[in-house]
Order: structure tokens, then C-alpha cells, then sequence
């Protein structure tokens, strides 16, 4: 019996009940992943360390001490270090790289007993919205292996969608969570900033960094952010709450919620002609549809403004390059990473590892951060789109003074062919622009799955809720998956 497509609440009862064991369940999943190789999700795996894991799982389960994630197979994105499993953020420059010690997150997601399969492909240092920015390779759409699945958390939304995991880790920037959930018809959510810790993470953007879960569905994504979320001592800009029970929520009765829809999230609000499929009638069809749901669920929907929508892009391509620009400065060949074989002097050393180890996208973004923090345009750029940022934040504040969450769709359009924006970065960074606001705002938000649309690819709903309103976002989405069906739906040929 295969347990590829199963709930995590279902494979914890045939674990509880032996009717498979930590070791069967594992064993089965890297067999399913291995064979799926053509997809290109993992960068590694490691039978004998997976087998360790299952092994300390079921003498857990055997002593009674099994928690909800104990013996469930999952895999991280490459992003989240880990220790004795090389941790390369999808980039040349750490391909070969161990790292001595876990991510928070990786030690948590252990301490409840979950089983890791492997590492997951992303774009370069998260950077990228299609996950063709690797230096492992494209991963490729489960729906459609000719189309990108979306990114920088791709090979966490393919992994997932095929059943080569139970759940996974991902990372959302600027959307890279909810936008490859999307467009690979799975569930993601990504907390408020400071909810997850960023402790051992290979950073991006510091301040817009967060890791979230991936998985089928809004009650598997409660299990996983339960154990990932907590303040971390080791983490100076986590969030010291309360520790509070996301799964707990999947069953309360919500009161009749005021959903905000944001006009300028279906309309053509970028003036450039080439650039004005803001939002795919087809998408947009399928967004109102998934919110006509919430309708008939007894909640009331109206329009909202959210006016600076159009601004995000801007103030995000600033922001985040800029903290790229420091953040990778630390990746020089010297300590660590790659080092350029022949070289004159130190000077020389550093530019060709960096030369070398960097890709397109990541050299780009480093040069433009460096631009934009330069003597002369910090102030005309970097202190403009910081501005920038607090107004967009204030435009949410202002609506949750009408609206409970905010509905909407995650991406523009469905995923796209492989290779088909790959030479027009303007392209690619507009298919963020639904997703940038949360993230800039610091906000969580998640993708729901809520219908196909051109080409039968999948479509998501995103929902953004206030400050530390995950519980209330993951129990809506949850509601809305009692009653349709396109979270269960699995790619053809994946059984």
C-alpha cells in the first residue's frame, strides 16, 4: 500500500497502529523519489541518513513517545542548512558544502520526529520566481514537465505534488512560498515575519526572509508550522509569543468574517503595454469562483483598496537586492565555498570565486544592491523604497480596519513554459507583484489550490490575514477544503 498521496493525520494513525513502519514509510518515499529523478526536486539524498532518522522514529514509537510529525517523511529546501547533508542554496558556489550544525527549523522539525528524505532544489539563494535559476538544473512542473513550477521554493512544491514527500520547507521572500504552491496546485503558508526563525537559513534579504510549510493541505500545513514556529534566542529578529496550537484552530466555528477583495489585484495596473495581463481573465475567473465560496459559507465579501499594490515591485527590487548585496558579501572564497583555481592575489582570488560561483540572477541582483546603496542613491533609492515600504505596510492596516483577510490570487497567470521569461528578468519579477505586498508588510499569507485554468495547471488563492493571524487563515482555508476538492487532485502519471 502506498501512503504517497495520504494526509499526515492519516499516516500518523497506520504509524500509531503499526500498520507501516517509520523505516517502510521512508523506504518507500526514496523509492518514489528516486524514480522521479527527471523532475530534478532533490539535489540530495541520503538513504543511510534517512534510515537513521526512521530507525530513532520507530524506537519513539515503540516507547509510546510519538508525537504528530514523529516517523512522517518530509525534506527541506536547500536553504535551511543541515547538518551531515550538504547545504548548497541551489548555488555552484556551495555545491559541495556540509554544514556542522542544523537550522532551527531542521532541529525542531527532529524534535517531533519527522524523517528528512533529502534537500530540496531552489533557485540560486532563493533568488528567482521559476526555479530555472539553480546551478542544478530547472525542476520541472509534476503537471506539466515542460513548465516551470514556479519559485524559489520549486523543488519543495514539485516534491510535494508528485508524492515524493509527505510535506516540505520552503522559504517566501517575496513569495516563494505561495507562488510555487500555486502553480503546482498544493497548500503553502507564510508566517508573519518573526513567527519562524531565520537561524541558520542562508540568507537572502534579512529582513523579508521567512520559512514556511508546504503540503497538501491546510491541516497538514497546521501540523508542520506547530512544530517549526517559537521564538529562537538565536534568532535576533524572532517574535517572543506565546506558543499557540495551530491544528487547534482547523476546528473552530468562525464567525461570519469580513473578506476584503483588493481592486487593484484584478486589473491591469502596470501602464507599460507589454506588461498588462494584470490578472488572466481565466485566473481571475477561477479567484472569483474560490471567493463566491466563502459567500455561500455565510461571510460577507466586499472590494477594498490596497492603492500602492502597483508599488511593490519597485520598492522590493530595491530592498532586496540591496540586503543581497551585503548578505552574499560573505561568500568570497576565503573561509568557505568556492575558490577559483588560478588566481594572482587575494583581490584576484575573491572576484573570480565570485565571478565563478555566483549565477546570472544572483550577480544581477548583487550589482544592483550594490548600486542602489552606493554614495549618492542610498537616498534617492534605498531610503525611497524603505518609504515606500511603511506606506504599503499602512495600506494594510487600513484595510483590516474593514476586512478580517484578504482574498485574492497569488500569481498573474498559471506557470509558464521552461525558458519562456528566462531572458526578460522585468517579466519574471511582474509575475510577483500579488505576493510582494504581504511580504514587504511583513504579513503572512498562503496559497490554496482553487481550480486549472489555461492549459489545466493549477491555480491558487492566496489569503493574507494580520499580524500573527495564522491560526484564523490556516482555519478558513481549511473550512474552504472541507467543501471542494482541488487540494486532493494529483498530477496525471503521479499515483
Amino acid at each position: 500500500m502506498s501512503f504517497a498521496f495520504k494526509t499526515l493525520a492519516e499516516m500518523r494513525a497506520a504509524l500509531d497502529a503499526r500498520e507501516v513502519s517509520a523505516v517502510e514509510l521512508a523506504s518507500d518515499f526514496l523509492v518514489r523519489a528516486e524514480a522521479a529523478s527527471d523532475l530534478n526536486a532533490f539535489l540530495h539524498i541520503d538513504r543511510e541518513l534517512t534510515l537513521a532518522e526512521a530507525q530513532s522514529a520507530d524506537a519513539r514509537i515503540a516507547r509510546g513517545e510519538s508525537a504528530a510529525l514523529t516517523g512522517i517523511p518530509i525534506a527541506h529546501k536547500d536553504i535551511f542548512v543541515t547538518c551531515g547533508w550538504r547545504s548548497t542554496a541551489g548555488s555552484k558556489m556551495l555545491a559541495d558544502y556540509v554544514s556542522p550544525f542544523d537550522a532551527t527549523v531542521v532541529t525542531r522539525l527532529k524534535a517531533a520526529g519527522a524523517v528528512s528524505l533529502g534537500k530540496l532544489n531552489c533557485d540560486e539563494f532563493a533568488m528567482g520566481s521559476s526555479n530555472e535559476n539553480s546551478a542544478f538544473g530547472a525542476v520541472k512542473n509534476p503537471w506539466d514537465k515542460t513548465r516551470v513550477p514556479g519559485g524559489s521554493s520549486g523543488g519543495s512544491a514539485a516534491a510535494v505534488a508528485a508524492g515524493l514527500v509527505a510535506a516540505a520547507t520552503g522559504t517566501d521572500t517575496g513569495g516563494s512560498l505561495r507562488q510555487p504552491a500555486a502553480m503546482c496546485g498544493i497548500t503553502a503558508i507564510k508566517p508573519t515575519y518573526g513567527r519562524v526563525s531565520r537561524y541558520g537559513m542562508i540568507a537572502f534579504a534579512s529582513s523579508l526572509d521567512q520559512g514556511g510549510p508546504m503540503a497538501r493541505s491546510a491541516a497538514d500545513c497546521a501540523l508542520m508550522l506547530d512544530a517549526m514556529a517559537g521564538f529562537d534566542e538565536k534568532d535576533s529578529t524572532s517574535v517572543d509569543r506565546p506558543k499557540e496550537s495551530f491544528t487547534r484552530s482547523l476546528s473552530s466555528t468562525f464567525e461570519k468574517l469580513r473578506i476584503g477583495i483588493p481592486k487593484e489585484f484584478f486589473g491591469g495596473m502596470i501602464a507599460d503595454a507589454a506588461h498588462s495581463k494584470f490578472t488572466n481573465a481565466n485566473v481571475a475567473d477561477l479567484v472569483y469562483k474560490a471567493i463566491d465560496q466563502f459567500k455561500d459559507m455565510g461571510h460577507d465579501v466586499f472590494e477594498i483598496s490596497l492603492p500602492r499594490t502597483s508599488l511593490a515591485i519597485p520598492a522590493y527590487y530595491v530592498i532586496a537586492p540591496a540586503e543581497a548585496s551585503s548578505n552574499l558579501s560573505r561568500f568570497d572564497g576565503v573561509r568557505y565555498g568556492h575558490r577559483a583555481d588560478n588566481y594572482k592575489d587575494l583581490a584576484d582570488m575573491i572576484a573570480k570565486s565570485r565571478a565563478e560561483g555566483f549565477g546570472a540572477e544572483v550577480k544581477r541582483r548583487i550589482l544592483v544592491g550594490a548600486y542602489v546603496l552606493s554614495h549618492g542613491y542610498y537616498d534617492d533609492y534605498y531610503l525611497q523604497a524603505q518609504k515606500v515600504r511603511r506606506l504599503i505596510a499602512q495600506d494594510f492596516q487600513d484595510a483590516f480596519k474593514q476586512c478580517d483577510l484578504i482574498m485574492g490570487p497569488v500569481a498573474p497567470t498559471v506557470a509558464w513554459k521552461l525558458g519562456e521569461k528566462s531572458n526578460d528578468p522585468v517579466a519574471m519579477y511582474l509575475e510577483d507583484i500579488f505576493t510582494l505586498g504581504a511580504s514587504l508588510a511583513g504579513l503572512p499569507g498562503m496559497s490554496a489550490p482553487c481550480g486549472f485554468g489555461e492549459a489545466d495547471m493549477p491555480v491558487g488563492l492566496q489569503i493574507i490575514g494580520n499580524y500573527f493571524d495564522e491560526a484564523r487563515m490556516l482555519g478558513v482555508a481549511h473550512q474552504y477544503q472541507q467543501v471542494t476538492d482541488w487540494h486532493l487532485r494529483r498530477p496525471g502519471g503521479w499515483q
